[in-house]
């Protein structure tokens, strides 16, 4: 990763200090960390390959924006694993063993973001002196996996409306804006691919599962944006 930053270095220990699971370190180990972090800018779009090195070797932080980590299929589908937000690192990059990290992950700026690299020798040093650092990344893993478990468990049981309904209410919750009519607004503007790149489903199925909950009255799409018009009939929707 080459470094593209043109902020302030005290703009970037700042955004270092919203990094949840750094949140332990001082003033000064933040500066130093600052100074030891790689950066790289995305436009709104923009991808980059995590290779089986990067995602063994160096921990990817989004320090700004957020971003869509996705794994590549031997036939060309994605898979979407994670939307992450600022202040979180990308997957379990930097923390699992060159053999684990041979899958092939993409990363896409969903708007405009700030990727940070942080050396995986230089992140031990850093919970060697700091051992709440090493807890707080043990506490997010460990809710990480909660929720991926929790989508395999969709991803088995549900047809597809139920599964977008269940995406859909994530999204409300995670980024969700009450407009003046009282309605939720997805701030992201998702195509139906990667829609269904994040339920595990084709555009096509996506687009149809769209049209129904848009009949039901669920939801509304006013210039690619997701408007839920009806968030408990969505949420009956999931099934839950």
């Amino acid at each position: 990763m080459v470094s593209t930053l043109t902020r302030p270095f005290e703009r970037l220990t700042q955004l270092l200090s919203l990094v949840d699971f750094l949140e332990p370190l001082s003033a000064e180990a933040l500066d130093e960390l600052a100074g030891r972090i790689s950066c790289e800018s995305l436009r709104a779009g923009e991808t980059f390959d995590i290779g089986s090195e990067e995602h063994a070797e160096r921990m990817l932080l989004v320090l700004r924006g957020r971003v869509q980590l996705c794994e590549r299929a031997h036939s060309g589908n994605e898979l979407t694993i994670a939307v992450v937000e600022y202040g979180t690192p990308l997957g379990a990059t930097g923390l699992a063993s060159r053999a684990i990290g041979q899958r092939e992950l993409c990363a896409r700026a969903l708007e405009p973001s700030l990727i940070g690299g942080l050396d995986r020798e230089y992140l031990e040093e850093v919970v060697d002196e700091e051992p709440q650092v090493a807890l707080r990344l043990a506490q997010l893993t460990a809710s990480r996996l909660v929720q991926m478990e929790e989508r395999w468990v969709d991803l088995g049981t549900k047809e597809v409306k139920g599964r977008l309904a269940s995406m859909l209410v994530l999204l409300v919750e995670s980024e969700g804006l009450v407009t003046p009519e009282g309605h939720y607004r997805i701030t992201t503007r998702y195509t139906h691919h990667q829609l269904g790149s994040m339920i595990g489903s084709q555009r096509e199925a996506v687009s149809r599962a769209i049209g129904g909950l848009r009949e039901e009255g669920c939801i509304e799409v006013r210039s690619r944006q997701i408007y839920v018009k009806d968030f408990e009939a969505l949420r009956r929707n999931t099934g839950e």
